[in-house]
């Protein structure tokens, strides 16, 4: 399928829903649609079951009652498509754009097809892990045991959706509207529920246990002992006096989120274990020797941030943008023998964040979760990758040289 014939289909499609002469529905099942565009294109009522659809750009077209049954729609620009009362069972929405979108009693149950194109009694539940849905419009929906998984989900409306079963672990649900939706059985493990009224999900007998929410966002700053400046300004003191000044910033389960931005600040060799700083500004920050063992930087601006030698096992990095960002080891010597500290991002969850032009030599990356993130032109040399999850991670560009692998490193 070509680009021109698409737009030939579309625009007889058009001519039929307005009941012109000559028009005829689009009905485009099973065909290979990756990478072309339906822009701003009325769709609607139009049948395009078990397409291939990756990677295109739908932004701001209208798919009103239209059947997108099984279709895969992993990376694509939904951004402000209408899909009200659509048929979008099974579908797969991976890390796609669907900010503003409107999903208004859009069937979003389970689905699949065989291989002949008849439906099957396989169904998969529909996907939009990493997706950004912010904003969106899911109010009615059937989405039930469907995945939401690490999706960007601020300020989505999902009053009256059956989110039965659903999974919305490390999902950012920050603002959303729930009335009169139904949670039961769903997995909100380590979700942000903040600014969320939380009866919907409570009566619905969903654990809350592990979730960030405005009861439990952890320690406010003001129980510092002396206001953040000063604590500042005393651990400066004790890094350049090497421990004989000042004393080490300890800001292990303090939530930092209030401060907004902390770009370009200087914290060498902060420890600030299990903290919180989802969506904050640190750009450029320093943080290299920093001891960051399951910190949340989810969502963070984090763009040529130095965490060279720092300690980051089971942290969270989903949706960051960490382009050119530093996380290279630090080298000193013991007895004129040349030694090196690498930066250890064991057991991480870097799923969907943007690495492009990072440095990484002799990064540990063992066990962590690397799905779809972009090393594109990073520096990987040496660094183990040995058990990580690498599911559709991108390395075109990338420096490989002696990194460890799993099986056959990737294609660069």
């Amino acid at each position: 399928m070509t680009q021109d014939n698409l737009n030939e289909i579309a625009e007889l499609h058009k001519r039929f829903m307005n009941g012109q002469s000559g028009g005829r529905r689009a009905m485009l099942r099973r065909e290979d649609l990756s990478g072309l565009s339906l822009k701003g294109r009325d769709m609607r009522q139009a049948d395009l079951s078990g397409c291939d659809m990756t990677g295109m750009d739908l932004s701001g077209a209208n798919f009103r009652e239209a059947s997108l049954y099984a279709c895969n729609l992993t990376k694509a620009n939904l951004n402000g498509t209408c899909f009200v009362r659509a048929d979008m069972r099974g579908c797969k929405i991976e890390n796609a754009d669907l900010e503003n979108a409107d999903l208004d009693s859009a069937d979003l149950r389970a689905g699949g097809l065989a291989e002949e194109g008849a439906f099957s009694g396989k169904e998969n539940n529909v996907n939009f892990r990493g997706a950004n849905l912010a904003g969106a419009r899911l109010s009615g929906t059937l989405a039930v045991h469907a995945d939401f998984s690490d999706a960007i989900m601020s300020k989505v409306d999902l009053s009256g959706a059956d989110l039965s079963n659903a999974q919305f672990e490390g999902a950012d649900l920050t603002e959303a509207e729930i009335k009169g939706a139904r949670f039961g059985g769903a997995n909100m493990r380590s979700a942000i529920l903040t600014g969320v009224e939380l009866e919907e999900i409570r009566k619905s007998g969903v654990s809350l246990d592990e979730t960030i929410t405005d009861e439990n966002v952890g320690d406010s700053l003001e129980k510092l002992d002396a206001p953040l400046p000063q604590k500042i300004r005393e651990h400066r003191a004790w890094v350049s006096s090497m421990g004989k000044e000042g004393r080490q910033l300890d800001l292990s389960g303090f939530d930092l989120r209030a401060l907004l931005s902390l770009a370009g600040e200087k914290l060498t060799a902060l420890r600030a274990v299990g903290s919180r700083w989802c969506g904050m500004d640190m750009t450029d920050i320093h943080l290299q020797s920093s001891i960051l063992d399951g910190a949340d930087f989810r969502s963070c601006f984090l763009k040529g941030a130095d965490f060279r030698a720092s300690s980051l096992k089971k942290a969270r990095f989903s949706h960051a943008d960490l382009r050119n960002a530093d996380f290279s080891p630090l080298f000193f010597e013991i007895a004129g023998q040349k030694k090196s500290t690498p930066t250890v991002l064991e057991g991480s969850n870097m799923r969907y964040a943007k690495c492009a032009g990072g440095q990484f030599p002799q990064a540990v990356f063992r066990g962590a979760d690397l799905g779809y993130v972009d090393f594109t032109g990073a520096d990987l040399r040496q660094a183990d990758f040995r058990g990580a999850d690498l599911e559709n991670a991108v390395f075109s560009g990338a420096t490989i040289t002696e990194a460890l692998f799993d099986g056959a490193p990737p294609a660069v």
